[in-house]
Order: C-alpha cells, then structure tokens, then sequence
C-alpha cells in the first residue's frame, strides 16, 4: 500500500484492509509427530486446473472449494484467516482489561471501559440519537450559508468529513516540514465514478443510495416528506461535488495535486465564500500557505455554496453526521448503515458479530493503546529479527538489480541506490509509543468514547504544526493486516500482524513460502513502491523533486505503459475492466516484489539444494507462496466496488498479472504458447 496526501475519504472502520500480504506471529503448538501437518501449499491447490491456464485458482482453488464466504462477510481468504485469529488475542486482552478494572488514566482503564461500554446494545438502544444531539442542534441552528460552512469546520473535528478534505501532513517538497493540505472530498458513496458509471450494478447502487438517504434522515428525526426531499437533494449536491472531482487515476498524478497558495489566493480565486484564515485560526493555526489538492473542485465548491439552498445543506450535513456515527448508536440506525455499506455495496448477508465489530472500532479508536499489550503478548523478538534480516535481503536484492538495468543510465542508477540506501525500515512495531494520556474513555457511550477519540485524534494532528517532522511515528497498529509505503518518509512500515500465517509457526515456514508470501508481496512490494509510477518522484530524503535524468523518466513511462494495457484488458465483471492507469503502482508493486523476492531467495539453501517438499521443487513453492498471500473469494458487489474505488487490483488479478511477466514462472510451471497467462516476450513487462 502506497500512502500518499492524495485525498481524504470517508472512513468505514474497519480492522485492515485488503491490501497487501501476510505472514505469521500466532504461536501454536505444533501437531504431534504420529500426525504430520499436511503442507499448506499442497493442500490448497486444485490440480484440475493447469497453472499457465488460471495460477491463482491452481494454486487456491482447492481451500476456496471447501470454504464459501460465510454470511458476515463480503469476502474470505487468509487475510480473514489471520483477522481471526487476531480477533481472539486482541477479544483475551479486552476482557482481561474490563476485569481488571484499571485506575483512571491506565491503559486498562480504557480498553476495560471501551469494551464495557461498546458491547452494551442495550445501552446504545436505550440512548438513541442523545449522544449526537449537540451536534444535530448546532445543524438544526444553521440558517445560512455560513453557518453550514461554520458547522463543515467543526465537523471535521470529529472525523466527518463534508464539502472538502483537510489534513495537515508533510509538504510534499519540503518533507521536514508540516503542511496544511486541502483535498476534494464529501462524497457518501466510495468514489466519484459510482455518481456517472452506468453499469447496471452501479446504477442500482445510486438508487439504493437515495433510499438510504431517505431512511437515515427519517432516523434523524425528519417527516417522510421531508426526508425524501431531502434525499434527492442530497444526492443532485454530491453528484455536483463529484464532477468537479478528480478521477481516481488522476489523484496519483503527485505534481499535479501539489498546488501551494496563500490563504488569500485560495479565497480570492477558488472560494470567496470560505474565510480561510479566520476558520483556520479557530483551530489556532496560521499558515503562511497551503497545499490545495485540486484547485478546480474548490471553485466548484464555491459555485455550489452559491446556489444550494441552505435546508439542503442542513440534509446534508446532519445525514454525514449520522452516517459517521451509525455503527456506534442503536440496533435501527446501525442496521440501515450496514444496509447500504456493508449489504449493497460489499455484499455482506450479515453483520459480524458484534464483539468483532467492536474490536474493529477500538483499533480505529485507540488502536496504538491496544498495540502495547498485543505485542508483549503476540510479537516474540526472534520474528521482529527474522523480518528485519528478510528486508535487508530484499535491499541487497534490488542494488544488484538496480545495476543490471539496461536501460537506466548511471547517472540515475547513483540515485535510486541512494534512496534504496536511506529507505527506513519499521518492522513489527514502534520503537517509541504514542502517548494517549490525552484521551478519556469512559462508560457514558460507545458514541460518545468515538467522537473523544476523533477529538483526540484532530487534536494531536493540529498539534504537529510548526514543529519539527516526527518521522518515528507510526500510521499503522502493530495489530493492522496490512503494511504501507510513505513517501514523504522514504521509510516502508510492516507491522506484526503482517508476518503471519495462520495457525502456523514461524519455524514451522519454509524459506520458499517466507520470501514469496512476506519477502515478495510484503517487503519486496513496499520497497518498490519507492520506485513506482508516483514514488519515483520522490528523492531519497522524502521530497517531491525530480532525480531522474529526462531520457531515463521517457523509458520508464514507456515500460510502465506496457503494464497499463496488460491490466486495462482484464475484465473481471461484464463490462467493468480493471483501471490499469489507477492501479499502475500497486501493479508495479506487485511485479517488483516478486522479482525482488525471487532474487533473495535464490541465495538461500532451500533454493539451491533443490529438494522438492510435497512435491514441489523450490521455485514452484516460492510462486505458490506468493499466491497464497492472496487466497481470497469476493462477492461480485465488493469486486464491483473496488473496481470503481480501489487503486489495487482484484486479488486474483494480482497474482496471475504479474506471474505473466516473469520468465521463472513459465519455466517452473510449464506455460507455453497458447495457454492465457502466456504473453509473447514482446509484451512482457521489463522495469524492474
């Protein structure tokens, strides 16, 4: 995952994303030797089909054939697996902490109320809309247009983002430095695409949508009419919003979403309406510029303040609100969100259950406080050092790479060894923790703890201005399944419960699985991201600046070229095609990692002595590994969402994309002429 001030969405709390791959901390006993484990590589394929025909469903399809995707969830694989198993230890500490009743202040104390409280339905039933009910009567007071940009202001201090994105984060060019940055955004549906596409399942997602807008705003308190006014409107305002928004593959475009102005020039010539320094002061913040993502959404923006009558804007703000905060009020509201986000557009039967969804909040919450005890409890130090030892060949791996390049002159090579060089590397968790002695949790409500927490985070987001860079923090709990690139850092960051396989120890892992599953798609593909379409743009110390020579940034773009139209020409649903432009870095990622991984696993002994386990040589099982990563069946509502909203590509394109460029895996598997995944040499994709 490459992360990036690109745009700031709404947020869905979730525990991880599908994102990238995963390896092992869960330490479980090992099956008696009377009862050998059945290799996991082995018993997941489905030998009925040929690899150079489908890779992924040879190397999946027998673990898919025998576990459907259960009702709670819009899609499963061994991301849900290893979720599982984290929903456990995490559940263990949660209910050690409520029994131990900590002293206020204590880490205890507030995992203990946060679990208490949250897991009171009862209590959420009986409270209603109460804890929302200042900020509802601050929307019902709104009769102009500023008062519903007042109330946009002071939305965003809870996490609830409408008309516009705000961040403050590393200026792009200057990454020593903390930026005010201001990024299109307020839309309820996941990305501009679901306002215009008219796919027949996309079309019936906007009409779902106005229903969902009718029946939350009925929840709100408003009449039946009223409510399907307002639902209307809502959507002809957020359908405006999003075409003067940005494509999704456009937001990748780092130079062109870097636009510094003064706050005089942004009101000036983008927003007349909007008083910049005076609403940014409230939050004591005075900055001699900013950082405006997309300058023409602002002046659409302010074309549309112009001419929205203000009881639409009361709609809409009061329906971002609750939208925000459904999952944390009662049994009706939660329903009807999960109708729509979770139902219409993942495809969802059912909600998990409860005790999960909580556990998914408090990493959104106070994930950092959690992240403390998993570790001491779940993360034992020889992982951390074989993960760690695992990078560095990875490194090593790219220079010798870097330096067989023919097509780079070496002007360029000197450069990108110099950024592979000062890539920092997190692994498992931070070395200095978080301090959240700010934060109060208490047992008043569930609402009520997420909003302190949204407060809490706003606050120490604000707080980072004017000071220096603190480039030791962490964005990701130890506990999240998933791993990130940040440019603005150069660093890539793995946290612990990326390195695991479920229900396997660390040593029970061969080097073949390690450097396929972790070396390929975890560390091999986040390094690359340094070196991706968008990365590359990036010098070593974390600034958008060119270091490219001008023939070399030709040849790449030409090379990358070859990748888009490889994925452009997948067509996972009838009529919906993967966007190989949006998901160019992510496939970059992919290719590279498992280029990288190869290299540093031919070094190994497994890979030299040649000796086949289960009957798989060396190099099969190093590719089967990688496809394990992404073992995952989705419902054809999240693949249709994430084709229209997510910069990656669907797991099985993920694997069987990148496989098609790599001469080993033709070699290893047989793939020959005719067969789809082969791809005449000409067309092979040869960056890396």
């Amino acid at each position: 995952m490459f992360i990036a001030m690109k745009r700031l969405c709404r947020s869905l709390i979730i525990a991880a994303v599908f994102a990238v791959s995963c390896n092992q901390t869960q330490q479980k006993p090992a099956a008696p030797a009377s009862a050998p484990r059945e290799d996991v590589l082995a018993a997941n394929m489905d030998t009925s089909i040929k690899p150079g025909d489908d890779f992924f469903t040879y190397a999946n399809g027998g673990w898919l054939k025998r576990n459907p995707i259960p009702a709670s969830e819009a899609a499963w694989g061994i991301g849900n697996l290893v979720r599982e198993e984290l929903y456990v230890q995490l559940r263990t500490i949660n209910e050690g902490a409520a029994q131990k009743r900590g002293a206020v202040g204590t880490d205890e104390q507030k995992i203990g109320d946060f679990w208490t409280t949250a897991m009171s339905d009862a209590k959420a039933d009986q409270l209603g809309l109460m804890p929302l009910k200042p900020e509802l009567d601050r929307i019902d007071a709104v009769t102009t247009v500023q008062d519903a940009i007042n109330e946009s202001f002071a939305l965003q201090r809870l996490g609830v983002e409408t008309l516009f994105g705000f961040a403050i984060a590393q200026d792009e060019k200057k990454s020593d430095e903390m930026a005010v940055h201001l990024q299109q955004g307020g839309l309820g549906l996941p990305d501009r695409d679901f306002y215009f596409n008219n796919e027949a399942g996309v079309a019936g997602i906007r009409k779902e949508y106005v229903s969902h807008l009718h029946n939350m705003l009925k929840l709100a308190g408003a009449s039946d009419e009223a409510a399907s006014g307002g639902a209307s409107k809502i959507i002809e305002l957020e359908t405006a919003l999003a075409k003067v928004s940005r494509k999704l593959e456009d937001l990748r475009d780092p130079q062109r979403n870097y636009n510094k102005m003064s706050l005089a020039d942004v009101r000036s010539k983008e927003t007349p309406s909007i008083a910049w320094d005076d609403r940014l002061s409230v939050w004591n913040l005075h900055p001699s510029s900013v950082i405006v993502g997309q300058p023409e959404f602002f002046s659409g923006l302010e074309a549309l303040l112009k001419k929205t009558p203000v009881p639409v804007l009361r709609a809409y703000l009061r329906f971002h609100l609750l939208s925000a905060y459904a999952p944390f009020l009662s049994k009706e509201i939660d329903q009807e969100d999960f109708n729509f986000y979770h139902k219409v557009l993942s495809g969802q039967k059912e909600p998990r259950p409860r005790w999960k969804r909580v556990l998914d909040a408090e990493n959104e919450a106070m994930g950092m406080v959690l992240g403390r005890i998993f570790v001491k409890e779940y993360f034992p130090e020889s992982a951390k050092k074989r993960y760690t030892d695992l990078v560095e060949a990875i490194r090593s791996a790219y220079g010798e790479r870097i330096d067989r390049l023919d097509w780079m002159s070496d002007a360029t090579k000197a450069k990108a060894h110099q950024k592979l060089a000062a890539v920092t590397r997190k692994v498992g968790y931070p070395d200095k923790w978080k301090d959240y002695s700010a934060l109060i949790i208490g047992q008043s409500s569930y609402c009520e703890n997420m909003m302190s927490a949204a407060r809490w985070r706003f606050d120490d987001m604000l707080s980072k201005f004017g000071k220096p860079v603190d480039r030791s923090e962490w964005t990701m709990t130890p506990q999240t399944y998933n791993a990130y690139y940040n440019p603005s850092n150069n660093e890539i960051v793995l946290p612990a419960a990326i390195f695991e396989i479920p229900g396997m120890k660390d040593s029970d892992v061969d080097d073949a699985i390690v450097y396929g599953y972790a070396g390929a798609s975890t560390i091999g593909h986040e390094i690359t991201h340094g070196f991706d379409d968008e990365g590359r743009q990036y010098d070593s110390a974390g600034n958008l600046a060119e270091w490219w020579t001008k023939e070399d940034a030709a040849k790449f773009q030409k090379r990358a070229d070859v990748m888009v139209r490889q994925f452009n020409a997948y067509e996972p649903l009838p009529g919906l095609h993967i966007n190989g432009r949006a998901s160019l870095g992510e496939n970059i990622a992919d290719y590279g990692g498992l280029l990288l991984g190869l290299d540093a696993f031919k070094k190994t002994d497994e890979y030299k002595k040649g000796v086949k386990v289960a009957g798989l040589t060396p190099l099969q099982r190093y590719f089967l590994g990688y496809a394990l990563g992404w073992l995952d069946e989705r419902r054809e509502e999240l693949l249709r969402r994430g084709l229209l909203s997510d910069v990656h590509a669907p797991p099985k394109w993920r694997v069987i994309g990148p496989l098609a460029n790599i001469p080993e895996f033709y070699e290893a598997f047989g793939v020959t002429q005719g067969q789809p995944m082969w791809l005449a040499d000409a067309a092979h994709v040869r960056i890396w």
